[in-house]
């Protein structure tokens, strides 16, 4: 579940300080701004008659720099502004005037205000930071990624947050190499916040053991069934329909060259062939989604397709079928992908997830969980022919 931020920024940028490791992205503009008032300031008092002041701007400088600049670059813009100040009413010999008096007073007063302003802002900065760092500490924890290679198969995944800083959500997905196969999970858990993050931790713990103990993909299913039953029953009056999890679980044994799937209410997989063709792996009966139970209970039926050597699975939630642009259109995987090449599984999600901001224009209502196994050719090269996945004119 690794959630990253995307759309890069326009325009040159630097960085004006640094607190515990955490940089602060100023535009130029705002960073000569102060210096721009102060400067402004003194010009308006000399080229004005002595009665007339400047005081807005002297004040306006260190109010500017409070949100943007460190503690200390903001007191030295409040100490430029004092100076000021100080110095144009000695120029204009109106040093004991209650009127310079109170002028500054009030640029004393603002740069004080200025300095506690930064101080607050800083301070939930990093209070916003260890919010960050403990949220992706959680979601790794929970969801970590898996290992590139498993089981003599190539592995790629991508968790792509539809919120900027956001990191934990209700996508899941988990491979582990067991006795029967490489076995997987791809789900989505209704809801969002933390009682879906509860149900993605039911789901892969109850997945990561039953995958090496069930000698079926059906009774992993099965289990999983039963795991969110126990956490509906934990959470005193939870609804069926509050609790359920559509999911896509995937078995590939060893040297068989099959994959078998059961799916619980999931879109459903595609198989990329190595030429570019594209088969979708449809059940072959629907199936409610995982913790609907009380709805009814059919018994669960793997279905087995063709797994040649060169081709990928993809699995995804409908964060990526659901994705829409601004007509209105959704997004269609099997259209998109058709007739494309790709080097492997992390070459595919990278070029997915860039051909879906394109059509969403980078923006999405929903998570998106993408998980690519690749099963390689024997003895083939490292990489091979890539098409480009976006199409023109789209």
């Amino acid at each position: 579940m690794s959630a990253a931020v995307y759309g890069p920024g326009r325009g040159r940028r630097s960085t004006v300080g640094q607190r515990r490791g955490e940089s602060v992205a100023v535009p130029r503009f705002l960073r000569v701004l102060p210096a721009l008032l102060i400067l402004g300031g003194i010009g308006f008092d000399l080229a004005t008659p002595a009665n007339y002041t400047a005081s807005p701007l002297f004040s306006a400088a260190p109010l500017i720099a409070a949100p943007f600049f460190t503690a200390g670059a903001t007191l030295r813009v409040g100490i430029a502004s004092i100076v000021s100040v100080v110095g144009l009413r000695i120029y204009n010999q109106q040093t004991l005037t209650v009127v310079a008096l109170t002028e500054l007073f009030t640029v004393i007063t603002v740069v004080a205000l200025a300095l506690f302003i930064n101080r607050v802002i800083r301070r939930s900065g990093e209070q916003l930071a260890s919010a960050r760092v403990i949220a992706e500490t959680a979601q790794r924890a929970v969801l970590p990624v898996p290992a590139d290679r498993i089981g003599g198969l190539h592995i790629a995944a991508r968790y792509e947050a539809a919120q900027a800083d956001a990191f934990i959500g209700g996508d899941l997905f988990a491979v582990q190499d067991t006795p029967y196969g490489v076995r997987l999970v791809v789900g989505d858990v209704r809801g969002k916040g933390l009682d879906a993050v509860e149900a993605v931790a039911v789901v892969i713990g109850a997945f990561r053991e039953a995958a090496e103990q069930e000698t079926t993909l059906q009774g992993v299913a099965q289990r999983l069934e039963r795991a969110l039953t126990r956490e509906g029953t934990r959470r005193d009056g939870l609804d069926a329909f509050e609790g359920f999890t559509t999911a896509v679980l995937a078995e590939i044994p060893r040297g068989l060259g099959v994959v078998r799937l059961v799916n619980r209410g999931h879109p459903e997989p595609l198989l990329l062939h190595a030429d570019g063709a594209l088969d979708l792996l449809a059940p072959s009966s629907p199936a409610l989604p995982l913790g609907m139970a009380e709805l009814g209970s059919w018994p669960d039926r793997a279905d087995t397709s063709p797994f040649p050597e060169g081709a990928t699975l993809l699995f995804y939630t409908d964060g990526l079928s659901e994705a829409r642009n601004k007509a209105g259109v959704f997004y269609d995987p099997g259209e998109r992908l058709g007739g494309r090449i790709f080097p492997g599984p992390d070459a595919l999600l990278d070029a997915l997830t860039d051909d879906v901001r394109l059509h969403t224009g980078g923006g999405s209502t929903d998570d998106m969980a993408l998980l690519a196994v690749g099963r390689p050719v024997e003895g083939q090269p490292e990489r091979r022919l890539s098409v480009d996945i976006v199409k023109h004119g789209t």
